[in-house]
């Protein structure tokens, strides 16, 4: 045998006796073998009577006699990761308090060395909100594995929670790599492309995450991200991809009936929202958007029961008592309704859906200075509305600013030129006001092609069209064509008048004709005679 298995141990021995080895080439160090139940396998043609103990006994230092006593006794040193299980365990549990007491205990024996005891205190303090000194240990973790990618993927996540987006870019690089490619590291470099507001980047680098592995967190990013950019199409054909894969996923069926509902299709909306309120009753972002559905048609107490449900759960959502308000403004409890719009408007101040319909009602209840300054505090998060620029205007207009009014008209006209409500205003406005029937019978056959291609109207923006109309001596071409109509049927109704009346006068000659003792009768005897 050669030097590297100098000894042979039977099956029967529990413990052998240490027998040093013979130094290979010209080592300095001499080393043991030192088993404990072991099996070693005999040759084909050997008995086990034959295996015995086959030592040598070369010429030990006394350095190695030493190293000996030591193994002997066993390591003084406790292995470094021998509480990861226990720290893991009550990690997932959330008992976080026991976890940081382990932890701590694992990293004064180790003395700051092991890898795993920080990981775990970075992604508590990441919980507790703690970013910067989460960041600090995850470095530390990179610095004591460098080959590990997930110290980088986290190191990551903290720098685009710090907003740190240009550096969590080149952090996934690095960490591509090291272990290549998966759906998290492009799906955070999606994210970090939509922060920097490079579209094209952002929606490669989801897809790509989508064709790796998908989720459902990828799927309501991407579309996210294209109705951020107002393709709303695309959206729903990316929920629709997630809904096919994952058909009872809660979130992605509201989503999609969300987005059906602004699309006006009620009947898609209803059977998807219905849908998702099956495999969860009280999740209230569907029950917000049944509430909302009933509420376009007009049942405002059944809105109201299904708004009462969801407070329920999550009695601190903003949109929840803004559709609350404006169901009570739909019942005329104006009171009421701008109760519960302060409300929302104390949970989410910078809403500007909220300040809109604050404007609205202080508006109806002809407080016009409070309305203009709600009206002028969301046109501050929100530029591009014309809403908000035609509130603002009326407002001025009751307040006697008529040349501050006719500018703000002026912008809601040029921002959302087909809007009923903006035209219709600001028609008023030009005739009562300024006087100028000219460009108000202008801006009214505008609203009139509108109507032609969508004639489905608010009546009171119809009552108030056929107002000016008549007062601008300007014909209305529905009223015409219910005239024309009229005088239509009128005439096919005389035509056919005329036709019966003729019928019977002929029907009656011909019975006249064909009675006995009738006059054909009074000829033949005249004949006769």
């Amino acid at each position: 045998m050669s030097a590297e298995t100098s000894t042979v141990l039977t099956t029967k021995a529990q413990s052998a006796p240490q027998v040093p080895v013979k130094p290979k080439h010209d080592q300095g160090d001499v080393g043991t073998v030192q088993a404990s139940q072991s099996v070693v396998t005999k040759a084909p043609n050997q008995s086990m009577q034959e295996i015995s103990h086959i030592s040598e006994t070369p010429k030990v230092s006394a350095i190695s006699a030493r190293r000996n006593r030591s193994r002997r006794k066993g390591t003084a040193f406790p292995a470094l990761e021998r509480r990861n299980w226990l720290i893991h365990m009550h990690y997932v549990r959330k008992d976080y308090a026991r976890c940081r007491d382990l932890i701590e205990e694992q990293i004064k024996e180790t003395k700051n060395r092991c890898e795993y005891p920080l990981h775990v205190k970075a992604m508590i303090l990441r919980v507790d909100g703690d970013i910067q000194q989460s960041l600090k240990l995850f470095q530390r973790c990179h610095q004591i594995n460098q080959s590990n990618p997930e110290n980088l993927k986290q190191i990551g996540k903290n720098l685009i929670l710090l907003g740190r987006h240009k550096s969590a870019i080149e952090c996934y690089k690095t960490a591509i790599d090291l272990g290549g490619k998966d759906w998290q590291i492009c799906q955070s470099l999606g994210i970090c492309a939509q922060f920097l507001k490079d579209y094209k980047q952002a929606e490669a680098h989801l897809s790509e995450a989508l064709t790796l592995s998908r989720h459902v967190i990828t799927y309501q990013l991407l579309s996210n991200l294209h109705l951020d950019h107002g393709e709303v199409a695309s959206a729903k054909h990316v929920l629709e991809k997630g809904i096919h894969h994952y058909g009872d996923n809660v979130e992605l069926l509201t989503s999609l009936g969300v987005l059906y509902l602004q699309a006006g299709d009620f009947h898609r909306a209803f059977e998807l929202l219905g849908k998702s309120l099956t495999y969860d009753p009280e999740n209230y972002k569907a029950i917000l958007a049944a509430g909302s559905l009933m509420q376009q048609h007009g049942d405002f107490d059944v809105a109201l029961s299904k708004y009462r449900a969801a407070a329920q759960s999550c009695p601190e959502s903003s949109s929840l008592w803004n559709n609350i308000a404006m169901c009570f403004f739909g019942k005329k409890k104006l009171v009421a309704a701008i109760s519960c719009l302060k409300r929302a408007h104390y949970l989410s101040p910078f809403d500007w859906r909220i300040l809109y319909n604050l404007s609205l009602l202080h508006l109806t209840m002809q407080q016009f200075a409070s309305s203009f300054q709600f009206a002028s505090t969301a046109l501050t998060l929100k530029r591009e509305h014309g809403g908000l620029y035609m509130l603002l205007a009326i407002s001025l207009a009751y307040l006697g600013q008529q040349n501050n009014a006719n500018q703000a008209f002026q912008q809601a006209l040029t921002l959302s030129g087909d809007d009923p409500h903006v035209l219709v205003n600001f028609a008023s406005f030009l005739h009562h006001t300024l006087a100028d029937s000219q460009q108000a019978s202008q801006i009214l056959s505008r609203f009139k092609k509108i109507k032609k291609d969508s004639p489905n109207f608010d009546k009171e923006v119809l009552d108030a069209s056929k107002k000016l109309m008549v007062a601008l001596n300007i014909a209305d071409d529905a009223e015409l064509g219910k005239k024309s109509s009229e005088t239509t049927t009128d005439k096919k109704k005389k035509r056919k008048e005329k036709r019966d009346s003729t019928t019977r006068k002929s029907e009656s000659k011909s019975e006249e004709r064909n009675l006995p003792g009738g006059k054909e009768e009074e000829n033949a005897e005249e004949k006769r005679d």
